[in-house]
């Protein structure tokens, strides 16, 4: 098999998804869908957080999001939930989003642009919690008071 570069196998990931914009996210998460943030603990820190999204750092994500992992998230393992997956700036995301489609989660998806999109829409954005989820992607989704930002 003939070697692919990055933007290769991103531009075959994104040709699966039905990515969503930021506010598009936003609708869908508050219609039941899944936000999974898989930025690091750092990047959260120093940026925010999206209220009520699930952090599920990428080191983890295909463990924590697979029911048939033993070390699958219980607040994520339900395939029949859409999940859209949130990062930086909307690369590793839509990667992410691909894989998820091959563990089961048919109608993961990703938001173009990422956080930092979000964040310049001026969507919800909040402080990140000080501890990182110990082991890492277990944690519940992030519940906050809402604000812009």
């Amino acid at each position: 098999m003939k070697p692919q570069t990055a933007e290769e196998l991103l531009e075959r990931a994104r040709a699966r998804l039905e990515r969503l914009s930021p506010p598009d996210a936003l609708t869908a998460q508050l219609d039941g869908a899944l936000l999974v943030d898989v930025r690091s603990h750092g990047d959260r820190v120093r940026e925010g957080v999206i209220p009520g999204s699930l952090h599920v750092p990428r080191t983890v994500l295909e463990w924590r999001l697979d029911p048939a992992s033993p070390y699958c998230n219980p607040h994520a393992c339900d395939r029949a939930r859409r999940v859209v997956v949130v990062c930086s700036d909307g690369y590793a995301s839509s990667l992410a989003a691909a894989t998820l489609q091959e563990l089961g989660h048919e109608r993961a998806t990703d938001v173009i642009g990422g956080f930092r999109a979000w964040r310049h829409e001026g969507l919800p954005v909040v402080a990140a919690p000080p501890d990182a989820d110990d082991p890492p992607g277990m944690g519940a989704p992030f519940s906050a008071p809402r604000s812009r930002g």
